[in-house]
């Protein structure tokens, strides 16, 4: 017979895990949009600052010379953002998937000794 009391309970713990799911999805992607708004400024004032110094140069050799450390320094950096970024997405699925861990355990495991 369908038991309403253990429908509800079934349900409130379905949608515990939901809130805490979805908590720790919006701390990541806030995390991530802060990350990505902090890179986004501190690359445009270090573009800002090789421009200034770009015309300030005295020679066509130093201004091929600033332009070559500004693109290896950039092209490290966003390599470093990007790296950093990507685990900061691993993490975040991570964090997103710890409520199921619980209640995939249980039904996995009523699941198998149902079928034994």
């Amino acid at each position: 017979m369908f038991n309403f009391d253990d429908a509800n309970k079934k349900s409130k713990e379905a949608i515990d895990v939901a809130v805490k799911s979805y908590s720790a999805m919006t701390k990541g992607f806030q995390a991530i949009a802060t990350e990505a708004a902090d890179y986004s400024k501190k690359s445009f004032e270090d573009g800002i600052a090789h421009f200034e110094k770009l015309a300030n140069a005295k020679s066509v050799e130093a201004a091929f010379e600033l332009q070559t450390n500004y693109v290896k320094a950039s092209y490290e950096g966003f390599v470093a953002e990007a790296t950093k970024i990507g685990e900061m997405y691993a993490d975040l699925a991570k964090d997103a998937y710890k409520p199921y861990e619980a209640p995939v355990a249980k039904a996995t495991s009523a699941v198998k000794s149902a079928a034994a």
